[in-house]
């Protein structure tokens, strides 16, 4: 990939949030002998792959919300594709509504062969681990796909943090990153369109604060340490008794990600961490259901596979179910004359 070549893309989305995936990746990022977790390191290194994810994201070929993924191969020949995540400021661990997209890309594409009615697992290294995309078909179309995450788990509660709206009680969970979880009443926010600016606010405010004081290193890794996201939340009903005895919760959430990125879906790694959460204090047990709402009304349906440990905590195995869809495919070219390569973001 040269900086003059035209860069061709399959653009989906997951609930609402783009997902931009890039098959013809910078060739530095495919060679040989790397995992997914070093092929990362090296994309924040490199001058090439930081131009183009700068050129994809940025204005005019993107926004100042987009997302997508570098295809790269997998660490091993147990799964059938790799993926470098990517915004608008960097390289991200994990991404949950990429993964259901790539998951769903990879069957509609034929590079992964399906039944015409069944499920198919599509297997993913992303660079917090392998994660897991079952596509489920009938009658030749996909009807959802089933994320199953690295194990979730709880790292910090009750964290305070000082806010431009007061004192705020947080508390931090890995779900492939690590996420800042507080009630969006405790800002005196609602989860909602009209209420963007204050969440995006906030959301950078306990996501900067969090990471200048070291809040959130990761117990095993420290390429999984720092605070991604801030999750905003409020209860949309009390938790509905079912006939087998299990419960749904209905909650609705707002991740703010990165350096303000607002994500559209419910958040795939988002609602992991959010189910460690809630597994943790006995909220929501194996068998019951969180359906998780999104700031545009999107839904995943969230719930434990497994209870499991990870590094020594306590941890749950978590599936997220969604649904993805093709937007389209595009050849952005690039005129070497132009003033405002590789792109801009403005809100």
């Amino acid at each position: 990939m040269t900086r003059n070549a035209p860069i061709e893309t399959i653009d989906w989305h997951t609930g609402g949030e783009p997902f931009r995936i890039v098959p013809d990746s910078p060739a530095e990022l495919t060679g040989d002998g790397l995992t997914v977790a070093e092929r990362r390191i090296l994309a924040t290194r490199s001058d090439e792959a930081q131009w183009v994810r700068a050129l994809l994201c940025g204005e005019p070929r993107g926004h100042a919300d987009m997302y997508g993924g570098f295809l790269v191969p997998p660490d091993d020949a147990g799964a059938h594709l790799g993926v470098l995540f990517w915004h608008k400021d960097g390289f991200s661990t994990a991404c949950g509504h990429g993964t259901i997209a790539l998951g769903a890309w990879a069957v509609a594409s034929g590079r992964v062969a399906a039944p015409a009615d069944g499920s198919t697992d599509v297997l993913i290294d992303v660079p917090s681990g392998r994660v897991t995309a079952s596509v489920r078909t009938r009658g030749g179309r996909i009807e959802d796909v089933t994320f199953t995450n690295v194990a979730s788990h709880v790292h910090a509660r009750g964290v305070q943090v000082g806010t431009s709206r007061g004192t705020v009680s947080v508390d931090i969970a890995f779900g492939g990153a690590m996420y800042a979880v507080l009630p969006a009443a405790a800002a005196g926010l609602r989860v909602g369109p009209e209420h963007l600016a204050g969440l995006i606010a906030v959301g950078r405010e306990i996501r900067d604060a969090l990471n200048a004081a070291g809040a959130a290193e990761h117990p095993g890794d420290v390429r999984l340490s720092g605070i991604y996201g801030t999750i905003l939340t409020e209860e949309v009903r009390p938790p509905l008794p079912r006939p087998d005895g299990s419960r749904r919760l209905h909650q609705r959430n707002i991740t703010v990600f990165a350096d303000g990125q607002v994500d559209r879906s419910p958040c795939g790694s988002g609602t992991s961490a959010r189910v460690a959460l809630l597994a943790d204090t006995g909220e929501l047990r194996p068998g019951d259901e969180l359906r998780h709402e999104s700031v545009v009304g999107s839904v995943f349906r969230a719930r434990i596979t497994e209870p499991t440990t990870a590094h020594g905590r306590p941890a749950v195995v978590t599936a997220v179910t969604g649904t993805a869809h093709a937007t389209g495919t595009c050849r952005f070219t690039v005129d070497p004359h132009d003033a405002l390569l590789p792109g801009f973001v403005l809100r």
